[in-house]
């Protein structure tokens, strides 16, 4: 790449974007990539501030920006993302469906170690919309060293995928509701319908709901019905609580569930308990979640319909972060609720 004088760059082809500024009007492109330089040009370029035009020297050793930042974005993303077009030798990585957001911290960290390039995503495992941008990829100078991408792309293979999104599953869930109080028709069921409402926006639907006083042994046979019935995720609700006649966790135990664990460090949501029985996850959902607008469902819930299967580690980590601050207006995701891993 070599700089030539406005003056003497008529017929000669840009080899990168021009940005014009205009305070409090716009900001976009007066001059693309590959435009040939005419007489009437050179005033608006020197308006813009630009005294030289750079014209790139292809050569085997440098990559124009926007090619790098093309070869860039490939090597990071993974399925279910889809990338812009280059410009000003960046390139955007975009959701092509709803799914569970997953990020290497660890790869996008050894790609920022190398000099000249960035990459910005958003937090890993979080919802994403068809269309969200989830990263951006940025190449500082403009051309690279092609050594630069070679590293890039290594990484991209050591650690594919570096950014993807997980499809969600469509599963069948089944409800249990405990609570004689509930199970008597003293008070109305205000459960069911959060539920059926939160399952149908991860494109999942409920079998059956089930309702049962606070009886271990009833609330075990419950949870054994649904699993029999082909429910892919159980989750009840009520009786979380410690108190001596809260007993859906001694149910869940009863029905055969293997505890990973009872207590998350989530506010809202920390009475919350996660068993597995056999490959069916069993939640126990506190209260919490029928009047708040994010809590530890909106955590566990998506990685579990993208077919995660969670450790005591994966609930444990969510305490960084894990502080809900119950805005006015619910934020999430876009707020640090949950983003501590």
């Amino acid at each position: 790449m070599r700089a030539v004088p406005v003056y003497q760059a008529e017929g000669m082809v840009l080899c990168h974007d021009i940005t014009e500024i205009i305070p409090g009007k716009r900001k976009g492109k007066a001059f693309r990539k590959g435009h040939v330089i005419c007489k009437e040009d050179i005033p608006r370029l020197l308006d813009i501030g630009k005294e030289n035009i750079y014209v790139w020297e292809v050569n085997a050793q440098t990559i124009h920006e926007n090619d790098a930042a093309t070869r860039f974005a490939k090597a990071v993303a993974g399925a279910g993302l889809s990338l812009d077009e280059a410009s000003e030798g960046k390139v955007e990585i975009r959701a092509n469906t709803l799914g569970l957001l997953k990020v290497n911290a660890e790869a996008v960290e050894k790609i920022n170690d190398i000099d000249q390039v960035a990459a910005a995503t958003l937090h890993t495992n979080q919802m994403v919309n068809a269309g969200n941008k989830v990263t951006g990829c940025k190449i500082i100078p403009l051309v690279i060293n092609a050594e630069k991408l070679q590293q890039i792309e290594q990484i991209g293979i050591d650690y594919y995928p570096v950014v993807e999104v997980k499809p969600l599953k469509a599963c069948k869930v089944g409800v249990v509701t405990t609570g004689s109080e509930v199970y008597h028709g003293r008070i109305k069921d205000c459960f069911g319908p959060v539920l059926t409402d939160k399952f149908e926006h991860l494109g999942s639907s409920i079998l059956r709901q089930i309702f049962v006083p606070d009886d271990i042994s009833m609330i075990a046979e419950a949870i054994q019905s649904l699993r029999a019935a082909g429910a892919d995720m159980i989750v009840t609700t009520g009786g979380m609580s410690v108190d001596p006649d809260d007993v859906t966790p001694s149910g869940i135990r009863e029905a055969g569930g293997e505890i990973v664990i009872y207590g998350a460090p989530t506010l809202p949501g920390a009475m919350f308990m996660l068993a597995y029985l056999g490959t069916v996850p069993v939640l126990g959902l506190p209260g919490c979640v029928m009047y708040h607008k994010s809590t530890i469902f909106d955590l566990v819930v998506p990685r579990l319909l993208a077919g995660e299967v969670l450790s005591r580690k994966d609930i444990t980590k969510f305490g960084y972060g894990g502080l809900c601050l119950v805005c006015e207006e619910c934020r999430y995701p876009e707020c640090g609720f949950g983003k501590g891993n």
